[in-house]
Protein backbone atom coordinates (compact mmCIF):
# COMPACT_ATOMS: atom_id res chain seq x y z
CA UNK A 1 0.00 0.00 0.00
CA UNK A 2 1.43 3.36 -0.90
CA UNK A 3 1.16 5.79 1.91
CA UNK A 4 3.90 4.62 4.30
CA UNK A 5 6.79 7.00 4.83
CA UNK A 6 10.14 6.09 3.36
CA UNK A 7 11.83 7.17 6.58
CA UNK A 8 10.29 5.29 9.44
CA UNK A 9 11.04 5.41 13.14
CA UNK A 10 12.27 1.97 14.16
CA UNK A 11 12.47 0.85 17.75
CA UNK A 12 16.11 0.03 17.38
CA UNK A 13 16.98 3.71 16.89
CA UNK A 14 18.63 5.56 19.73
CA UNK A 15 15.58 7.75 20.16
CA UNK A 16 12.04 6.46 20.19
CA UNK A 17 9.64 9.09 18.96
CA UNK A 18 7.33 10.20 21.77
CA UNK A 19 4.93 12.25 19.72
CA UNK A 20 2.18 14.34 21.23
CA UNK A 21 -0.56 15.96 19.19
CA UNK A 22 -0.58 19.71 19.56
CA UNK A 23 -3.43 21.92 18.36
CA UNK A 24 -1.23 23.57 15.74
CA UNK A 25 -0.49 20.17 14.19
CA UNK A 26 -4.12 19.48 13.37
CA UNK A 27 -5.23 20.70 9.96
CA UNK A 28 -8.85 20.88 11.02
CA UNK A 29 -10.69 20.14 14.25
CA UNK A 30 -14.39 19.39 14.23
CA UNK A 31 -16.25 19.65 17.53
CA UNK A 32 -19.66 18.02 17.62
CA UNK A 33 -22.46 20.55 18.06
CA UNK A 34 -25.03 18.96 20.33
CA UNK A 35 -27.61 21.77 20.44
CA UNK A 36 -30.38 19.24 20.02
CA UNK A 37 -29.50 17.72 23.37
CA UNK A 38 -30.25 21.03 25.13
CA UNK A 39 -27.20 21.10 27.42
CA UNK A 40 -27.38 23.27 30.54
CA UNK A 41 -25.67 26.67 30.48
CA UNK A 42 -22.67 27.24 32.70
CA UNK A 43 -24.67 29.89 34.53
CA UNK A 44 -27.28 27.30 35.41
CA UNK A 45 -24.59 25.02 36.83
CA UNK A 46 -23.27 27.83 39.02
CA UNK A 47 -26.73 28.71 40.30
CA UNK A 48 -27.44 25.10 41.24
CA UNK A 49 -24.22 24.64 43.24
CA UNK A 50 -24.86 24.56 46.95
CA UNK A 51 -28.63 24.80 46.59
CA UNK A 52 -30.86 22.05 47.86
CA UNK A 53 -34.14 21.42 46.17
CA UNK A 54 -36.08 18.92 44.10
CA UNK A 55 -33.93 16.89 41.71
CA UNK A 56 -34.05 17.99 38.12
CA UNK A 57 -35.88 15.53 35.85
CA UNK A 58 -33.64 13.51 33.54
CA UNK A 59 -34.09 14.64 29.94
CA UNK A 60 -33.81 12.02 27.23
CA UNK A 61 -33.34 13.09 23.62
CA UNK A 62 -36.02 11.17 21.72
CA UNK A 63 -34.69 12.09 18.26
CA UNK A 64 -34.75 9.02 16.02
CA UNK A 65 -33.98 8.79 12.30
CA UNK A 66 -33.78 4.98 12.13
CA UNK A 67 -36.34 3.24 9.93
CA UNK A 68 -36.86 0.05 11.94
CA UNK A 69 -35.54 -1.87 14.97
CA UNK A 70 -35.04 -5.25 16.61
CA UNK A 71 -35.82 -5.43 20.35
CA UNK A 72 -35.94 -9.10 21.41
CA UNK A 73 -32.88 -8.78 23.67
CA UNK A 74 -33.54 -8.24 27.38
CA UNK A 75 -30.06 -6.84 28.11
CA UNK A 76 -27.23 -4.93 26.42
CA UNK A 77 -26.26 -5.95 22.88
CA UNK A 78 -22.48 -6.34 22.66
CA UNK A 79 -21.95 -7.56 19.11
CA UNK A 80 -23.65 -7.42 15.72
CA UNK A 81 -22.64 -9.20 12.50
CA UNK A 82 -24.08 -9.34 8.98
CA UNK A 83 -24.24 -12.44 6.78
CA UNK A 84 -21.98 -11.95 3.71
CA UNK A 85 -24.67 -12.97 1.20
CA UNK A 86 -28.10 -12.97 2.89
CA UNK A 87 -30.10 -10.17 4.56
CA UNK A 88 -29.47 -11.91 7.87
CA UNK A 89 -28.10 -10.37 11.07
CA UNK A 90 -26.79 -11.93 14.28
CA UNK A 91 -26.75 -9.96 17.54
CA UNK A 92 -25.36 -11.21 20.84
CA UNK A 93 -25.96 -9.75 24.26
CA UNK A 94 -25.84 -9.76 28.02
CA UNK A 95 -28.96 -11.94 28.16
CA UNK A 96 -26.80 -14.96 27.16
CA UNK A 97 -28.52 -15.14 23.77
CA UNK A 98 -27.54 -14.61 20.14
CA UNK A 99 -30.51 -13.79 17.92
CA UNK A 100 -30.77 -14.26 14.17
CA UNK A 101 -33.09 -11.87 12.34
CA UNK A 102 -33.71 -10.41 8.90
CA UNK A 103 -32.50 -6.96 7.87
CA UNK A 104 -34.57 -6.48 4.68
CA UNK A 105 -38.05 -6.49 6.22
CA UNK A 106 -39.90 -3.92 8.31
CA UNK A 107 -40.01 -4.83 11.08
CA UNK A 108 -37.20 -7.43 11.08
CA UNK A 109 -38.36 -11.03 11.25
CA UNK A 110 -37.08 -13.36 13.97
CA UNK A 111 -34.99 -16.16 12.41
CA UNK A 112 -33.52 -18.15 15.29
CA UNK A 113 -32.00 -18.23 18.76
CA UNK A 114 -28.61 -19.45 19.98
CA UNK A 115 -28.45 -19.91 23.75
CA UNK A 116 -25.14 -19.46 25.57
CA UNK A 117 -24.04 -19.94 29.16
CA UNK A 118 -22.98 -16.30 29.64
CA UNK A 119 -22.99 -12.92 27.88
CA UNK A 120 -22.35 -13.27 24.13
CA UNK A 121 -19.47 -10.89 23.43
CA UNK A 122 -18.45 -11.92 19.89
CA UNK A 123 -19.86 -13.59 16.80
CA UNK A 124 -19.47 -13.66 13.04
CA UNK A 125 -20.31 -15.62 9.91
CA UNK A 126 -17.65 -17.47 7.93
CA UNK A 127 -16.67 -15.67 4.74
CA UNK A 128 -18.68 -18.14 2.61
CA UNK A 129 -21.73 -17.72 4.85
CA UNK A 130 -22.05 -21.43 5.66
CA UNK A 131 -21.22 -21.19 9.37
CA UNK A 132 -21.89 -18.91 12.31
CA UNK A 133 -19.45 -18.81 15.23
CA UNK A 134 -20.39 -17.18 18.56
CA UNK A 135 -18.48 -16.86 21.84
CA UNK A 136 -19.33 -15.87 25.40
CA UNK A 137 -17.74 -14.65 28.64
CA UNK A 138 -17.83 -18.17 30.08
CA UNK A 139 -15.40 -19.44 27.43
CA UNK A 140 -18.04 -21.25 25.39
CA UNK A 141 -17.68 -21.15 21.58
CA UNK A 142 -20.57 -22.49 19.48
CA UNK A 143 -20.54 -23.27 15.76
CA UNK A 144 -23.78 -23.46 13.78
CA UNK A 145 -24.19 -24.62 10.18
CA UNK A 146 -26.65 -23.17 7.69
CA UNK A 147 -29.27 -25.51 6.23
CA UNK A 148 -32.08 -24.79 3.79
CA UNK A 149 -30.15 -21.91 2.28
CA UNK A 150 -29.69 -20.17 5.63
CA UNK A 151 -33.29 -20.45 6.75
CA UNK A 152 -32.22 -22.72 9.59
CA UNK A 153 -29.02 -23.01 11.66
CA UNK A 154 -28.06 -26.25 13.38
CA UNK A 155 -25.34 -26.58 16.01
CA UNK A 156 -22.48 -28.68 14.69
CA UNK A 157 -19.62 -28.05 17.13
CA UNK A 158 -18.84 -26.65 20.55
CA UNK A 159 -15.65 -25.62 22.36
CA UNK A 160 -14.91 -24.83 25.99
CA UNK A 161 -11.12 -24.47 26.16
CA UNK A 162 -10.81 -21.27 28.20
CA UNK A 163 -12.31 -19.49 31.18
CA UNK A 164 -13.39 -16.40 29.22
CA UNK A 165 -13.17 -15.45 25.55
CA UNK A 166 -12.10 -11.84 24.93
CA UNK A 167 -12.32 -11.67 21.11
CA UNK A 168 -13.18 -13.85 18.11
CA UNK A 169 -12.33 -13.32 14.43
CA UNK A 170 -13.16 -15.32 11.32
CA UNK A 171 -10.69 -15.39 8.44
CA UNK A 172 -11.91 -12.93 5.78
CA UNK A 173 -10.79 -15.00 2.76
CA UNK A 174 -10.36 -18.64 3.91
CA UNK A 175 -13.72 -20.25 4.63
CA UNK A 176 -14.10 -22.00 7.96
CA UNK A 177 -11.01 -20.70 9.75
CA UNK A 178 -11.49 -18.69 12.94
CA UNK A 179 -9.42 -17.67 15.96
CA UNK A 180 -10.08 -16.38 19.45
CA UNK A 181 -8.19 -15.13 22.49
CA UNK A 182 -8.77 -15.47 26.22
CA UNK A 183 -8.22 -13.76 29.56
CA UNK A 184 -5.41 -16.21 30.38
CA UNK A 185 -3.43 -14.88 27.38
CA UNK A 186 -3.94 -17.97 25.23
CA UNK A 187 -4.64 -17.88 21.47
CA UNK A 188 -6.55 -20.55 19.56
CA UNK A 189 -7.17 -21.19 15.87
CA UNK A 190 -9.56 -23.76 14.37
CA UNK A 191 -10.78 -24.87 10.97
CA UNK A 192 -14.34 -26.09 10.34
CA UNK A 193 -14.87 -29.13 8.12
CA UNK A 194 -17.10 -27.78 5.36
CA UNK A 195 -19.09 -31.02 5.09
CA UNK A 196 -19.54 -32.26 8.65
CA UNK A 197 -19.08 -29.04 10.57
CA UNK A 198 -16.57 -30.72 12.90
CA UNK A 199 -13.57 -28.77 14.17
CA UNK A 200 -9.86 -29.29 13.64
CA UNK A 201 -7.52 -27.41 15.95
CA UNK A 202 -4.82 -25.71 13.93
CA UNK A 203 -2.94 -24.20 16.87
CA UNK A 204 -2.98 -23.02 20.45
CA UNK A 205 -0.41 -20.52 21.68
CA UNK A 206 0.63 -19.25 25.10
CA UNK A 207 3.06 -16.41 24.42
CA UNK A 208 1.07 -13.75 26.29
CA UNK A 209 1.22 -13.53 30.10
CA UNK A 210 -1.92 -11.40 30.56
CA UNK A 211 -5.27 -10.98 28.79
CA UNK A 212 -5.04 -11.45 25.03
CA UNK A 213 -7.15 -8.43 24.10
CA UNK A 214 -7.36 -8.55 20.28
CA UNK A 215 -6.31 -10.52 17.22
CA UNK A 216 -6.32 -9.98 13.48
CA UNK A 217 -5.59 -12.18 10.48
CA UNK A 218 -3.00 -10.67 8.14
CA UNK A 219 -1.69 -11.62 4.67
CA UNK A 220 -5.31 -12.46 3.88
CA UNK A 221 -4.77 -11.96 0.15
CA UNK A 222 -2.58 -15.11 0.14
CA UNK A 223 -5.57 -17.34 0.90
CA UNK A 224 -4.86 -20.69 2.56
CA UNK A 225 -1.21 -20.76 1.46
CA UNK A 226 -0.29 -18.78 4.59
CA UNK A 227 -2.70 -18.30 7.48
CA UNK A 228 -1.08 -15.67 9.68
CA UNK A 229 -2.48 -14.16 12.86
CA UNK A 230 -1.29 -11.20 14.93
CA UNK A 231 -2.41 -10.85 18.56
CA UNK A 232 -1.80 -8.35 21.35
CA UNK A 233 -2.04 -8.32 25.14
CA UNK A 234 -2.18 -6.18 28.25
CA UNK A 235 1.36 -7.38 29.01
CA UNK A 236 2.72 -5.05 26.25
CA UNK A 237 3.39 -7.92 23.81
CA UNK A 238 2.44 -8.22 20.14
CA UNK A 239 2.89 -11.68 18.61
CA UNK A 240 2.74 -12.94 15.02
CA UNK A 241 1.63 -16.58 14.56
CA UNK A 242 1.88 -19.14 11.81
CA UNK A 243 -1.50 -20.79 12.34
CA UNK A 244 -0.51 -24.02 10.60
CA UNK A 245 2.53 -24.64 12.81
CA UNK A 246 1.71 -22.58 15.91
CA UNK A 247 5.19 -21.02 15.74
CA UNK A 248 5.88 -17.39 16.62
CA UNK A 249 6.84 -15.40 13.54
CA UNK A 250 7.83 -12.50 15.80
CA UNK A 251 7.26 -11.25 19.33
CA UNK A 252 7.41 -7.63 20.38
CA UNK A 253 7.72 -7.09 24.14
CA UNK A 254 8.33 -4.11 26.38
CA UNK A 255 12.09 -4.47 25.94
CA UNK A 256 11.71 -4.09 22.16
CA UNK A 257 9.65 -0.94 22.88
CA UNK A 258 12.66 0.46 24.76
CA UNK A 259 10.92 -0.04 28.09
CA UNK A 260 7.70 1.76 27.21
CA UNK A 261 4.69 0.18 28.88
CA UNK A 262 1.89 -0.41 26.36
CA UNK A 263 -1.13 -2.42 27.56
CA UNK A 264 -2.49 -3.15 24.08
CA UNK A 265 -6.28 -3.15 23.64
CA UNK A 266 -6.93 -2.58 19.92
CA UNK A 267 -5.54 -3.88 16.65
CA UNK A 268 -6.29 -3.30 12.96
CA UNK A 269 -4.85 -4.63 9.70
CA UNK A 270 -3.79 -2.20 6.99
CA UNK A 271 -5.03 -2.74 3.41
CA UNK A 272 -2.94 -5.16 1.38
CA UNK A 273 0.42 -3.74 0.29
CA UNK A 274 2.95 -4.98 -2.21
CA UNK A 275 5.81 -4.02 0.10
CA UNK A 276 4.72 -5.23 3.53
CA UNK A 277 1.91 -6.51 5.71
CA UNK A 278 1.24 -3.87 8.34
CA UNK A 279 -0.90 -3.56 11.47
CA UNK A 280 -1.64 -0.72 13.88
CA UNK A 281 -1.87 -1.48 17.60
CA UNK A 282 -3.29 0.83 20.26
CA UNK A 283 -2.80 0.78 24.04
CA UNK A 284 -4.98 1.92 26.92
CA UNK A 285 -2.42 4.63 27.77
CA UNK A 286 -2.39 6.27 24.33
CA UNK A 287 0.62 4.47 22.82
CA UNK A 288 0.23 3.68 19.10
CA UNK A 289 2.53 1.28 17.23
CA UNK A 290 2.73 0.56 13.50
CA UNK A 291 4.27 -2.88 12.93
CA UNK A 292 5.65 -4.65 9.87
CA UNK A 293 4.19 -8.15 10.19
CA UNK A 294 6.83 -9.77 7.98
CA UNK A 295 9.68 -9.16 10.41
CA UNK A 296 8.13 -7.64 13.55
CA UNK A 297 9.83 -4.26 13.02
CA UNK A 298 8.10 -1.36 14.75
CA UNK A 299 7.83 1.28 12.03
CA UNK A 300 6.26 3.96 14.17
CA UNK A 301 5.87 4.38 17.92
CA UNK A 302 4.16 7.39 19.42
CA UNK A 303 1.88 8.65 22.16
CA UNK A 304 -1.18 10.15 20.55
CA UNK A 305 -2.56 12.38 23.31
CA UNK A 306 -1.28 14.50 26.17
CA UNK A 307 -3.87 14.37 28.92
CA UNK A 308 -4.97 17.50 30.73
CA UNK A 309 -4.73 17.50 34.54
CA UNK A 310 -8.48 17.05 34.94
CA UNK A 311 -8.64 14.04 32.61
CA UNK A 312 -8.68 10.41 33.73
CA UNK A 313 -5.79 8.16 32.69
CA UNK A 314 -8.13 5.89 30.72
CA UNK A 315 -9.22 8.86 28.56
CA UNK A 316 -6.07 8.10 26.54
CA UNK A 317 -7.17 4.53 25.76
CA UNK A 318 -7.25 3.77 22.03
CA UNK A 319 -10.53 1.86 21.78
CA UNK A 320 -10.74 1.44 18.01
CA UNK A 321 -8.53 1.73 14.92
CA UNK A 322 -9.62 1.86 11.26
CA UNK A 323 -7.66 2.05 8.01
CA UNK A 324 -9.16 3.52 4.87
CA UNK A 325 -9.23 0.81 2.17
CA UNK A 326 -8.43 3.28 -0.61
CA UNK A 327 -6.71 6.34 0.87
CA UNK A 328 -3.53 6.68 2.99
CA UNK A 329 -5.60 7.39 6.11
CA UNK A 330 -5.69 5.85 9.59
CA UNK A 331 -8.28 6.76 12.22
CA UNK A 332 -8.06 6.10 15.96
CA UNK A 333 -10.81 6.62 18.53
CA UNK A 334 -10.19 7.38 22.20
CA UNK A 335 -12.14 7.05 25.44
CA UNK A 336 -11.84 10.84 25.71
CA UNK A 337 -14.12 11.14 22.67
CA UNK A 338 -11.40 12.31 20.29
CA UNK A 339 -11.07 10.79 16.83
CA UNK A 340 -7.67 11.44 15.24
CA UNK A 341 -7.34 11.02 11.48
CA UNK A 342 -3.76 10.46 10.35
CA UNK A 343 -2.25 10.97 6.91
CA UNK A 344 -0.05 7.84 6.78
CA UNK A 345 2.42 9.31 4.28
CA UNK A 346 3.58 11.86 6.83
CA UNK A 347 2.03 10.55 10.08
CA UNK A 348 0.54 13.97 10.72
CA UNK A 349 -2.98 14.45 12.05
CA UNK A 350 -5.14 15.61 9.16
CA UNK A 351 -8.38 16.11 11.12
CA UNK A 352 -9.52 15.80 14.70
CA UNK A 353 -13.16 15.18 15.62
CA UNK A 354 -14.28 15.62 19.22
CA UNK A 355 -17.33 13.60 20.31
CA UNK A 356 -19.10 14.27 23.58
CA UNK A 357 -18.34 10.81 25.02
CA UNK A 358 -16.16 7.73 24.49
CA UNK A 359 -15.64 6.32 21.00
CA UNK A 360 -16.60 2.64 20.80
CA UNK A 361 -15.89 1.74 17.16
CA UNK A 362 -14.52 3.24 13.94
CA UNK A 363 -15.01 1.95 10.42
CA UNK A 364 -14.46 3.25 6.88
CA UNK A 365 -17.00 2.25 4.28
CA UNK A 366 -15.39 0.15 1.55
CA UNK A 367 -17.11 1.55 -1.56
CA UNK A 368 -15.26 4.89 -1.67
CA UNK A 369 -13.00 4.58 1.34
CA UNK A 370 -13.44 8.23 2.28
CA UNK A 371 -16.40 8.10 4.67
CA UNK A 372 -15.58 7.35 8.30
CA UNK A 373 -18.18 6.15 10.82
CA UNK A 374 -17.71 6.58 14.57
CA UNK A 375 -20.02 5.14 17.23
CA UNK A 376 -20.20 6.72 20.65
CA UNK A 377 -21.35 6.07 24.21
CA UNK A 378 -23.75 9.00 23.76
CA UNK A 379 -25.95 6.72 21.61
CA UNK A 380 -25.09 8.19 18.23
CA UNK A 381 -23.12 7.12 15.16
CA UNK A 382 -21.41 9.92 13.24
CA UNK A 383 -20.43 9.87 9.58
CA UNK A 384 -17.57 12.10 8.42
CA UNK A 385 -16.03 12.85 5.04
CA UNK A 386 -12.38 12.09 5.74
CA UNK A 387 -11.24 14.26 2.84
CA UNK A 388 -12.53 17.57 4.19
CA UNK A 389 -13.39 16.70 7.80
CA UNK A 390 -17.04 17.59 7.48
CA UNK A 391 -19.85 15.82 9.27
CA UNK A 392 -22.09 14.13 6.71
CA UNK A 393 -24.77 12.45 8.82
CA UNK A 394 -25.64 11.45 12.39
CA UNK A 395 -27.61 8.29 13.21
CA UNK A 396 -29.96 9.05 16.13
CA UNK A 397 -32.28 6.90 18.19
CA UNK A 398 -30.45 5.20 21.06
CA UNK A 399 -30.81 6.49 24.61
CA UNK A 400 -27.72 4.55 25.75
CA UNK A 401 -24.37 3.79 24.13
CA UNK A 402 -23.79 2.17 20.73
CA UNK A 403 -21.42 -0.72 21.50
CA UNK A 404 -21.00 -2.09 17.97
CA UNK A 405 -22.26 -1.55 14.42
CA UNK A 406 -21.95 -2.99 10.92
CA UNK A 407 -22.32 -1.50 7.46
CA UNK A 408 -24.29 -3.48 4.89
CA UNK A 409 -25.46 -3.15 1.30
CA UNK A 410 -22.17 -1.50 0.27
CA UNK A 411 -22.42 1.14 2.96
CA UNK A 412 -26.02 2.10 2.28
CA UNK A 413 -27.32 0.69 5.57
CA UNK A 414 -26.02 0.79 9.15
CA UNK A 415 -27.08 -1.63 11.90
CA UNK A 416 -26.27 -0.98 15.55
CA UNK A 417 -25.87 -2.87 18.82
CA UNK A 418 -27.32 -0.76 21.62
CA UNK A 419 -26.50 -0.83 25.31
CA UNK A 420 -30.22 -0.64 26.10
CA UNK A 421 -30.85 -3.94 24.28
CA UNK A 422 -32.15 -2.55 20.98
CA UNK A 423 -30.67 -2.78 17.50
CA UNK A 424 -31.56 0.07 15.14
CA UNK A 425 -31.37 0.05 11.34
CA UNK A 426 -30.49 3.23 9.47
CA UNK A 427 -30.65 4.14 5.79
CA UNK A 428 -27.57 6.21 4.99
CA UNK A 429 -27.68 9.23 2.68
Amino acid sequence: MSGFPEEVHAVGDDHVQEEFIENNEVEQEYVVDENAGAPMDDDDDEEDEGEEGPEEPIEIDMSNNSYTYFDKHSDSIFTVSQHPKLPLVCTGGGDNVAYLWTSHSQPPKFAGTITHSESVIAGDFSCDGKFLITADMNGQVLVHKAVKGGQQWNKCAELHEVEEVTWLKVHPTVAGIFAFGAVDGSVWCYQINSNSGSLEQLMSGFAHQQDCTMGEFVDVELGDTAVTLVTCSLDSTIVGWNCFTGQNLFKISQSELRGIEAPWVSLARAPASKSASVIACGANNGVLAIVNCQNGAVLQLSTVIELKPEQDELDASIESIAWSPKFPLLAIGLVSGEVLLYETQSWRVRHKFVLEDSVTKLKFESENGCFLFASCINGKVYEYDARNGQEVHVCLGHNMGVLDFVLSEDGKKLITAGDEGVSLLFQLP
